[in-house]
């Protein structure tokens, strides 16, 4: 029993769980729990703005699968994290939100007139899984500890404990051998189904004739690729993901039919007599689930194993609930199919199947790749992509940010690794990127991390090429230059004039409104805060700019100037607009 800071009782208990690195701005707040994280072994991360903390602290836990930390101090920290929070919980990245509120008399109720005040938990409380205040410093473990029980339950997402910085920063008898273990107070095996339930997917999979393995992120937060992997191998079924569930099963796999095939994923998921979901809601850029991008209800039959109950049904109706983790079930299902000597109905006539659905992505592939001629203003933006894929080792870690920028991205490169994919797909955020590949270095320290980031974006959280360069966390910063809004102008063009843009393709910048951007030399910024600097003007000088990058070793930012026009018109626009309307069947 000693006297201690509030903010070391915190300290503890992260450790506790594993946490090594938190990420946030310091400030005299929470001194009580910053100044004790190097006692406990975790490393503090500190960026240039509060929203980039987040961004960090959700693409470490999504690289680890472990629990992400970051924090902010009270009023204007907590206003300028918000984005950052609302993105990571609609991500469904495991975050753990820890704040410094004013002292215990002015907050809860707020009393009128204090300074960098506000009600921090109501404000949070509809972006977060859950928000508490900490009224005591007695409270603190219980508090935290139920904080901890609601980030590793069903779906991930941000939790978020705000602290008077009167506990944070006081001093009280505490006796540490009094906590206890994370064990003793949330679960800490996932949730595994039930024996009869893998029996009941084990049948309904050897009878359908065509069946479909439907994943999503919920795949890649268990980190269940090996299973996942070996699932489809014993099925001989096509594996199609969600957006967000792209890099569960590399994309090399016999099994894998890419997101970037849009109509061989219209295909398979339409003629499926059966569709095992795992990890998924069926969201919008999934379709709704419904058809004509899939069969009727009546046609197919559908299994769903999800974490969360909440999601059972509901955007498309459903034959089996299963409520597990993504992980536990496909290694229950896996070790059942082994053991099981029963061969599927019409075996031969899956294989026929699947191969007709990968002839059809690699056409669409030799297509696709038609678009990467030259550019005539610059480079051709579906190179970059290719090229930086070329020359960088097999297992970087990638960070797509922008509008276009990101679509070209996706487009032209191939997921080779299980997990090697970050961006925002639910929330479409410009600006993460430059933050997420600081928290995936954090997390991978001995692998490359690479962005792809358009000039608008990268302009966002510029910023924090110090802090990756302050932090010794090297990435690779790709910035699409074309000063303009590239997907907004496309959508502007043709809301003004889409004669005019369908035949020249581009209208005067007279005939736009504030679409386009002023010029930056992102290289030179690079090396104005310590990194390194390459202009690139063709596409022939690319590669040697990523090489040069490489062998670096260091914060890295290749300004490439991209044919604006081309850039515009990147693949599948019309797809994704369609995706954002309500189904026609």
């Amino acid at each position: 029993m000693k006297n201690v800071l509030g903010g070391e009782i915190i300290a503890r208990m992260l450790h506790a769980e594993g946490v090594d690195h938190v990420f946030g701005i310091i400030d005299g707040t929470y001194f009580g729990l910053y100044s004790n994280l190097a006692k406990y072994g975790i490393r503090l991360i500190t960026p240039r703005h509060e929203t980039s903390a987040a961004h960090m602290a959700g693409a470490y836990a999504r690289c680890t699968g472990r629990l992400g930390v970051c924090i902010a101090s009270n009023g204007p920290g907590v206003a300028n994290i918000l984005p950052g929070v609302a993105v990571e919980n609609a991500e469904g990245n495991r975050v753990l939100l820890i704040t410094s509120c004013r002292r215990g008399g002015l907050s809860y109720p707020e009393r009128a007139g204090a300074y960098q005040s506000f009600d921090q938990v109501a404000v949070t409380r509809p972006m977060t899984k859950w928000s508490v205040a900490v009224p005591l410093r007695e409270r603190i473990p219980e508090l935290l500890q139920r904080a901890l029980r609601e980030v590793h339950t069903g779906r991930p997402g941000v939790v978020h404990v705000d602290v008077p910085e009167s506990v944070l920063n006081g001093k009280g008898r505490f006796d540490g051998a009094a906590l206890p273990a994370p064990g003793r107070y949330r679960a800490t095996q996932p949730l595994a189904p039930t024996a009869e339930q893998i029996g009941q997917v084990v049948a309904l999979l050897r009878s359908a004739r065509r069946p479909l393995l439907q994943v999503g992120s919920g795949v890649i937060h268990a980190g269940a690729f090996a299973p996942l992997a070996s699932v489809a191998r014993r099925l001989d079924l096509p594996v199609t993901t969600s957006w967000g569930g792209r890099g569960a099963l590399p994309e090399t796999h016999p099994a894998a039919i890419p997101m970037v095939h849009l109509k061989a994923n219209d295909r398979v998921r339409s003629e499926a007599d059966l569709v095992l979901a795992i990890g998924t809601r069926f969201g919008e850029t999934d379709w709704w689930g419904r058809p004509p991008h899939w069969a009727p209800p009546a046609s197919q039959q559908v299994i769903q194993v999800d974490t969360d109950p909440a999601s059972f049904g509901l955007n498309k109706p459903i034959d089996l609930a299963i409520q597990a983790d993504a992980g536990a079930f496909l290694e229950a299902l896996d070790a059942a199919l082994a053991a099981d000597e029963t061969q599927a109905a019409d075996t031969l006539e899956r294989r026929e199947w699947l191969q007709a659905i990968r002839a059809e992505c690699s056409a669409d592939r030799a297509e696709l790749d038609k678009r990467l001629k030259p550019g005539n203003g610059g480079v051709n933006p579906g190179l970059v992509p290719r090229i930086a894929q070329e020359v960088l080792p097999e297992d970087t870690v990638w960070v797509f940010d922008g509008g276009n920028t990101a679509v070209w991205a996706q487009f032209f490169h191939q997921v080779r690794q299980p997990n090697s994919l970050l961006t925002t797909y639910k929330f479409g955020m410009l600006g993460a990127g430059v933050a997420q590949a600081i928290g995936a270095r954090a997390a991978h320290p001995d692998r490359v991390v690479c962005t792809l980031i358009g000039d608008g974006a990268f302009g966002f959280h510029l910023q924090e090429i110090e802090t990756a360069v302050r932090h010794d966390l090297p990435a690779i910063y790709v910035v699409f230059c074309d000063r303009q809004w590239g997907m907004v102008k496309m959508n502007q063009q043709f809301a003004l004039k889409p004669v005019k843009t369908m035949i020249k393709k581009s209208l005067p910048d007279s005939e736009t409104i504030n679409a386009n951007l002023g010029e930056i030399r992102f290289d030179q910024v690079a090396r104005a805060m310590g990194g390194h600097g390459e202009y690139v003007l063709r596409a022939d000088e690319l590669r040697p700019a990523l090489e040069r990058s490489l062998a670096a070793g260091k914060v890295s930012v290749i300004h490439v100037e991209i044919d604006p026009v081309t850039h515009m018109w990147a693949p599948g626009l019309l797809k994704f607009k369609e995706m954002h309307q309500e189904p026609k069947g």
